[in-house]
């Protein structure tokens, strides 16, 4: 099949199942987005084997996490970032060490090497923020208390994600050098600092200008977007995901931006965010799961996985209610494709066999899905923002 044809075939296949299964899922009252990612599991090889993951599809879906962590920003104002940023801190080193220690004591009590304990340990730490933010996003609760601090949190926690993966390589290569990764950690921090606190600052006094000298039309669009590619290049090289840099961007532009370039945001990010949460389930692969121990292992991982972030985050905010702690805690348990990627860089430096990597994949998946329904329960009553 000539790529004129797969690529708009894979893009109809992969779209058309994820929105047929987001409807079933709403008509059956539960969250479309548990829909787009169960549609990647049944078109994916572990069923029926229409697509396997690729490289176009994967360029589709950092695209549209990319936006979607972009739209979120854009509602999201960086004053009320920075009034949750103590328990964001406090909600986010909780939410890092609790997963680390109960997947360590559970490879370890397994009996695995060293460097598959550390690896799996690692995979667990980090929160796929995009998930979460997309339920928050659909439901209107992005200006909740709870919201906002898992929000700060999943920021935080990138950064400190990125840490225990730079220890966890270096381990595993045989050394670790702690200048390397006080500088990191300084550059991470920094940059997140610095766009949180003087960028929308500084955009609110620049776009203006230049977008005052542009002809073109939709230029207050164009600019946002420059933007936001921008911060996402600057994020990697700072050391953190280009989706925290997208986030960073809409926050920075979400006390300036005018109602149409929202919408054209909002376009764009309703195109694509259906290939990520697609991609998440095309990850997904069964045949590991063939032998009785290993299946132990897998719930034992998931289960730890759960709890870990549920426990660990909740503790962190419950100084403001135990509704909040729920939600928070709640809120930063699905780990997408964060945990994959750990899981594929341990698997390339032969540091985990498959059947280890199978079981964080699945772990991934399987906590990304459980999230939305335990999230919609637990802002059950909660009153949302009024459409704008």
């Amino acid at each position: 099949m000539t790529d004129a044809v797969g690529i708009p075939l894979a893009m109809l296949v992969v779209f058309g199942s994820a929105k047929l299964m987001a409807e079933l899922f709403e008509s059956l009252h539960q969250p479309g987005i548990v829909g787009e990612i169960l549609a990647g599991v049944l078109i994916g090889p572990s069923v029926l084997g229409w697509i396997a993951p690729n490289a176009v599809l994967g360029a589709l879906a950092d695209l549209g996490v990319m936006f979607l962590l972009f739209d979120v920003g854009l509602q999201v104002k960086s004053s009320d970032l920075l009034k949750v940023g103590r328990t964001a801190l406090l909600v986010a080193t909780l939410g890092v060490i609790t997963p680390f220690a109960m997947g360590w004591a559970i490879l370890y009590g397994w009996h695995a090497p060293i460097h598959e304990c550390l690896f799996v340990a690692a995979a667990m730490v980090a929160t796929s923020v995009g998930i979460t933010a997309d339920v928050l996003k659909r439901a209107r609760l992005l200006d909740a208390l709870s919201a906002r601090i898992i929000l700060a949190a999943a920021v935080i926690d990138d950064v400190l994600g990125l840490l225990v993966l730079a220890v966890v390589t270096s381990i595993a290569h045989g050394e670790i050098n702690a200048g390397e990764l006080g500088i990191t950690a300084v550059v991470a921090s920094g940059f997140t600092m610095i766009v949180v606190v003087w960028g929308s600052r500084a955009i609110q006094r620049v776009v203006p200008r230049v977008e005052a000298r542009l002809r073109a039309g939709e230029a207050q669009f164009h600019v946002a977007l420059i933007l936001m590619f921008a911060l996402s290049l600057l994020a990697v090289y700072a050391g953190v995901a280009a989706i925290i840099g997208a986030f960073l961007a809409g926050v920075a532009l979400s006390e300036s931006v005018s109602s149409r370039s929202r919408d054209l945001t909002h376009g764009v990010t309703e195109l694509l965010t259906p290939f990520f949460l697609v991609g998440i389930g095309l990850e997904l692969g069964l045949g590991a799961f063939a032998h009785g121990p290993m299946l132990l292992l897998t719930g034992a991982v998931l289960l730890a996985a759960l709890i870990s972030k549920w426990v660990g985050c909740g503790l962190g905010a419950v100084g403001l209610g135990w509704k909040t702690a729920n939600r928070v805690g709640l809120g930063m348990i699905p780990r997408g494709e964060v945990g994959m990627v750990v899981a594929q860089l341990g698997l390339k430096m032969g540091v985990i066999p498959n059947e280890i990597y199978s079981v964080v994949v699945f772990m991934a998946v399987a906590t990304t899905i459980f999230a939305p329904p335990l999230l919609k329960l637990a802002f059950r009553g909660v009153r949302p923002q009024v459409a704008v």
